[in-house]
Formats: C-alpha cells, sequence, structure tokens
C-alpha cells in the first residue's frame, strides 16, 4: 500500500497485467483463538511493533503495506514472508515488495512468541495483528483482529505483478479489489492506509512530465504540488531514495489523505482517480469530512480483508522466513 521501489513503474508498464482471484475465506477465524493456547500472544506483538516503531518510524507504513500486499497474493497466509532459494524467487523480491524491509520486526515478535507458546501462533495472525497495531499506535482505530490463519509454503515473486499498481486507472482498481471479494468502500477505505505512506520518484514521475501527447503534466494533479513534486524528482535524477509523503501528516493515521484527493494532491495517479469518479467520489468527500467515519469503514475493511483466502490446510511455520 505506500512506498514502490525505484524499479516499480518500469515493471508495471513492461509487465502484462495478470489478474488472479484470491476469494473470501470459508474459514472460521475467531478473535478468541489463542485466549487459552497462548494469550499473551497479543500483547507480545504489540510491545514489539512499539518498540520498533519509536527506533524507526517508517515501520507502521511498511508493516500495513505488508499485510495488504500477503493478502493480495495467495490470501492471508504469509507467503510474502518466506525466503527465496536457490529454485525459487519470493514474494519478497519481486518489484513492488522491495521496499518492505521491516521483516526483522515481525521475525522478532515470531522468535518471542515461539518462547512463550512454541508453534502455536502462525505468521498470518502475527502479520495481521501487527497491521493493527502500527495503525492504532498512530492515532487510528482499533478493531478485534480475528485469528486462526495458516501459513502457506509457497511464496512467487512473479506473482506480485497482480498487486494493485500506482498507474491503475479507476476499472483496474474496482476489477483488481472485486477478484478478492472486496467493493468499492472497501477500495477507498482501504486506500486510505496511504496516509502512512511513502513513494519513491520512480512509482509517479510519469505524471510530471510528458504525460501525454496533450499534457506535460497530468491534469488532475494540483500544477502548485506538481512543480514542488518537480523539484523533489528532478530530471536527471540520481537519488534513488528521493520521493514524497502520500499525505502531510506522515505519521500520524488520520483522514489527510483525503482531503489532499479533493485539492488535487495525490501522489499517485491510482489514488487520484478515487476523487474524480462517480463511483467513488462521494466516498471520499464522506472520509474527507468526517475522520470517525473513515475510521470505521477502514476497521471493517481491513477485517474482510484479512478473510481474504485464509487457508486450512496451512502450517504454523517455527520461523517465519521458511516452511517447516
Amino acid at each position: 500500500m505506500a512506498t514502490f521501489s525505484p524499479k516499480t513503474t518500469i515493471f508495471y508498464i513492461t509487465t502484462l497485467l495478470l489478474i488472479t482471484t484470491v476469494p473470501q475465506s470459508k474459514a472460521a477465524l475467531n478473535a478468541n483463538y489463542y485466549s487459552q493456547t497462548c494469550p499473551q500472544a497479543e500483547k507480545i506483538i504489540l510491545q514489539t511493533v512499539y518498540n520498533a516503531s519509536i527506533f524507526d518510524p517508517k515501520v507502521p507504513a511498511r508493516l500495513l503495506r505488508m499485510f495488504f500486499h500477503d493478502c493480495f497474493i495467495r490470501g492471508c497466509d504469509a507467503s510474502v514472508l518466506l525466503d527465496s532459494t536457490a529454485e525459487n524467487q519470493a514474494e519478497k523480491d519481486g518489484p513492488p515488495n522491495l521496499s518492505l524491509a521491516a521483516f526483522y520486526v515481525i521475525d522478532d515478535a515470531k522468535a518471542k512468541l515461539e518462547v512463550a507458546c512454541p508453534q502455536t501462533v502462525s505468521c498470518a495472525d502475527v502479520v495481521a495483528i501487527a497491521a493493527r497495531d502500527v495503525v492504532t499506535i498512530s492515532g487510528g482505530p482499533y478493531w478485534n483482529v480475528l485469528k486462526g490463519r495458516k501459513d502457506g509454503r509457497v511464496s512467487k515473486a512473479s506473482e506480485t505483478v497482480n498487486l494493485p499498481a500506482p498507474t491503475f486507472n479507476m476499472s483496474q482498481l474496482v476489477q483488481s479489489f472485486s477478484n478478492r471479494g472486496l467493493g468499492i468502500k472497501d477500495l477507498v477505505a482501504l486506500s486510505g492506509g496511504h496516509t502512512l505512506g511513502f513513494s519513491h520518484c520512480s512509482s509517479f514521475e510519469s505524471r510530471l512530465r510528458n504525460f501525454s501527447v496533450s499534457h506535460d503534466i497530468d491534469p488532475s494533479l494540483s500544477v502548485e504540488f506538481a512543480q514542488q513534486l518537480r523539484q523533489k524528482c528532478p530530471k536527471p535524477n540520481n537519488d534513488i531514495t528521493a520521493g514524497q509523503f502520500l499525505d502531510s501528516t506522515s505519521s500520524s493515521f488520520d483522514n489527510d489523505y483525503y482531503k489532499r484527493l479533493i485539492q488535487g494532491k495525490a501522489v499517485f495517479g491510482s489514488d487520484q482517480a478515487l476523487a474524480g469518479d462517480l463511483r467513488t467520489k462521494s466516498i471520499v468527500e464522506s472520509f474527507a469530512s468526517d475522520q470517525s467515519l473513515f475510521f470505521r469503514e477502514f476497521a471493517a475493511s481491513m477485517v474482510k480483508l484479512g478473510n481474504v483466502g485464509v487457508i486450512e490446510n496451512g502450517e504454523v511455520r517455527v520461523k517465519c522466513r521458511v516452511a517447516n
């Protein structure tokens, strides 16, 4: 959901879009799943996530995006955590995931859980709980995470092409979310996770120069904001770390993201599309004017996202980077 690696935009432009369907799960998840077997699980995860976020302010955005990227590929099965091998390039090494860079936080939490209650808490549940925790500690809503997911054994970098790209138009966004059992309101609400996001120039610089035959700059982009982005992303640009936060309160989970969409100040074209389409415009406006409404809908959509593709025949990995 937020930052993209310097290679991402080129990857999406040159790769044929492959859409896969990841259905909503029928597996029974339960908010109290570990109440008897590992009652301290959520406390351990929260403390680990909180400490990591204090040390590195980029952790919240990365863990929230990790959950989204995990669930959109093969469902919420922690496949994004598996390391590549000599025989297979895993999801984490796919272009959209090269900047996640917070896997160590999940590793740390899992190691502590293995001491407290061995072979009990799945890595998929750790990712889901951590995503909730980074939202809450950043000022966003709290919700009860349904638990009981199992970990998958398959992870392929080639499948990351199916993640929504920052260049997607509305039809592509709606179709991508629909294939995961998520509706238009879910699309707008979950996009609000970009309130914690940062993007490298490569993911949006196509909007700043030579946008089309008739427009040098994307006409949906505020001219003033476009000039600011041009200064941060000059041509030529040798700084691969250069980029832009996706809203003006990057460390706080709030509704500023939606206010900026209305002002034409979305960094991604896919985000700006939400404010210009009749299917989503009124939802954007309602979230921009009512933060509590956004919080409620975001929490509900995160629970729904957490149900995508949950598997019943997986395992509980001892180490999140490798299958048992």
